[in-house]
């Protein structure tokens, strides 16, 4: 098939230059090549497509037709050709983007105006929702995914730190009491999250002294099986749930700083941390050639998170 669009492709120059040699030299070409990829191609049609003589050259009327179709043929290709170099000039078209719920709507979001503004030629689809897509299966160009990263061939650009905390409402805590160890946590009405990479366990260990500064951290890890009443598969939803009293959430300092910092929610276990609270990250397929809007999108997010994110980590984090 490679080979039988070829020749169309030298059929149409030879109608166009009308001859043979002069076709061979616009498309580098002896004439006898040219020639043979003509007559490969009437064989394969089964009927001549031009009359040779000795003074010119002139179409049969299969020929004329076959000459419109493969005119029509090279001029969509051609189309193609362009429609992709534009797309791959500068960043265009539109950029289709996954994110988690509680990221997209506190962080990703209140940023996309003025990226939108610097590239006015692209246009942003994006879904929010918790759950992890799979990104060359459901069209994505590009995810923000939160966590540690499983071994995958999409490529993972870091962004920033995830840290999480252990918090509770003061109504919670004054009716259960506040756990002092990550063993205590198994009496509680903790609230569960769907995705959490754990499942219902939550991996801590005690801080170094020079932990996050370079200092040695101990290596012994407690994992608790928590429990509760209320499980969800969204980060705001937990959030709420933890206002009202109903149990201790772990969640990631990005939704609840504020309410740490207005006393709404109290920080617990604060000589303890995650053990892995992995990071923030732009994930997309492996490409030899990354189009300019995924190149774009992902600089911004790292102009915008990587030097140093705007949720920071509290005093007393967990």
């Amino acid at each position: 098939m490679q080979d039988h669009l070829a020749a169309m492709a030298v059929f149409a120059q030879v109608v166009e230059a009308g001859s043979f040699s002069q076709a061979g030299r616009q498309l580098v070409l002896s004439k006898s090549a040219v020639s043979k990829a003509v007559a490969r191609l009437e064989d394969h049609l089964g009927t001549r497509l031009i009359n040779r003589t000795t003074r010119k050259l002139s179409l049969t009327e299969a020929g004329r037709s076959f000459y419109e179709g493969c005119r029509r043929m090279l001029g969509e290709a051609e189309a193609a050709e362009r429609a992709v170099t534009h797309l791959t000039d500068a960043p265009r078209g539109v950029l289709k983007v996954n994110a988690p719920m509680s990221f997209g709507v506190l962080q990703l979001s209140p940023g996309l105006g003025e990226f939108m503004t610097r590239h006015p030629e692209l246009e942003i689809d994006l879904t929010l929702e918790d759950r992890r897509v799979d990104l060359v299966e459901e069209g994505y160009d590009v995810a923000i995914r939160i966590g540690v990263m499983p071994d995958s061939s999409l490529v993972a650009r870091r962004l920033g730190p995830n840290p999480r905390v252990i918090c509770a409402a003061p109504s919670y805590l004054e009716r259960r009491g506040k756990p002092t160890r990550p063993e205590a946590l198994s009496a509680h009405d903790c609230l569960l999250y769907h995705y959490q990479t754990s499942g219902d366990a939550w991996r801590l260990r005690a801080r170094s002294p020079g932990a996050g500064e370079g200092g040695e951290r101990p290596e012994r890890e407690t994992a608790v099986r928590v429990r509760g009443r209320l499980k969800v598969n969204n980060g705001d939803s937990l959030r709420e749930a933890a206002l009202a009293g109903l149990g201790i959430a772990h969640l990631p300092v990005f939704i609840v700083r504020p309410d740490l910092e207005a006393g709404r929610l109290v920080p617990l276990l604060e000589d303890y941390e995650e053990v892995a609270d992995g990071g923030v990250y732009a994930v997309y397929p492996a490409s030899r050639n990354l189009s300019p809007k995924v190149r774009v999108f992902i600089d911004f997010l790292t102009e915008r998170f990587a030097a140093r994110p705007y949720w920071r980590e509290p005093t007393a984090a967990g």
